[in-house]
């Protein structure tokens, strides 16, 4: 189930790329070549949704579904809620004396010299 849903979530993301490349940007005419708005206002048309549109709103809204579920199974696997999933901690050593200096005599620092 997981690898058919992985696949179909692959393929949407696929396609999304696509559509919304494909669609074109908001000033593609001729003035927006220049930096100017040509006929539209400032916040743009406020037309129909074009073809490409409605297609990019559904592979979305699927590619979001795909993920939530793709998330839930992997959860409903890994019951411990670690990210490392089933992994052993690492072991801790103890030590049972106290660390000793590498010399038999700690070195003094030198007295300051009067001058």
């Amino acid at each position: 189930m997981e690898g058919v849903l992985l696949f179909f979530h692959i393929v949407v993301c696929l396609l999304l790329v696509i559509v919304v490349l494909l669609q074109s940007g908001k000033s593609a005419d001729l003035a927006g070549a220049f930096g100017g708005y040509g006929s539209q206002s400032s916040f743009g048309p406020r037309g129909t949704a074009s073809l490409l549109s409605k297609i990019t709103t559904t592979l979305a809204i699927l590619f979001m579904v795909t993920s939530l579920l793709l998330q839930i199974l992997a959860t409903g696997r890994n019951r411990s809620g670690s990210v490392l999933g089933n992994e052993k901690p690492a072991a801790r050593t103890q030590t049972s004396q106290p660390l000793k200096p590498a010399s038999g005599t700690p070195q003094q620092p030198a007295p300051p010299t009067a001058k």
